[in-house]
């Protein structure tokens, strides 16, 4: 244990200077995050400690100052509105009212983006999906037969044969395989 500690120590001390840095930037952070808060005063208040803020760290020389400087002036002119009926206070509310879940969120929660399978397969796919519509109950047997030999339309074979191809040319490994059939297939041709 007396090692360990060491070793959390000795870390500790090597990251001392930068944990010092951080601190000071977290303050700058919490500075700016104060004026925000619609429970720290009215908007006006707000507004003007915001400004002299956004002032002081322009002056400063500090690269992080400066890039917030900046980030605060574009903001400005849409983050003290105030409200308007149901409609978003500021620019932060209105990220928030617009915020959809992002990829990785969706696949969380179990919904899966569709992306090019509605364009590939939507001919064929849509008709499945929307069979619920026209036969409330559960399809049996029976119902599915006539279906069974069922091929998707040219057009859609088209298209996948054309995803196929793509999807080929964009892997690095299989880029010289599709180029030497495309030039087989030259040579070939009349």
């Amino acid at each position: 244990m007396r090692r360990l500690a060491s070793c959390i120590d000795r870390g500790l001390d090597e990251v001392k200077r930068v944990q010092g840095e951080l601190r000071r930037q977290v303050k700058k952070i919490q500075t700016v995050a104060d004026t925000l808060d619609p429970a720290a005063g009215s908007r006006k208040n707000r507004r003007r400690r915001f400004e002299r803020i956004q002032r002081r760290f322009s002056q400063q020389r500090d690269p992080v100052a400066q890039h917030m400087a900046k980030v605060m002036a574009s903001f400005l002119a849409g983050l003290f509105l105030g409200p308007a009926g149901n409609l978003p206070q500021d620019n932060l509310d209105l990220e928030r009212w617009f915020r959809l879940p992002k990829g990785h969120e969706r696949r969380i929660h179990g919904r899966c983006h569709a992306g090019v399978r509605i364009v590939h397969e939507g001919p064929t796919l849509v008709l499945a999906l929307d069979a619920h519509l026209d036969h409330p109950q559960v399809f049996t047997e029976a119902d599915l037969i006539p279906y069974y030999s069922a091929q998707p339309p040219p057009s859609q074979r088209a298209a996948t044969a054309r995803r196929r191809i793509m999807r080929k040319a964009r892997s690095s490994k299989m880029r010289p395989i599709l180029l030497a059939e495309l030039e087989q297939r030259y040579r070939n041709s009349p």
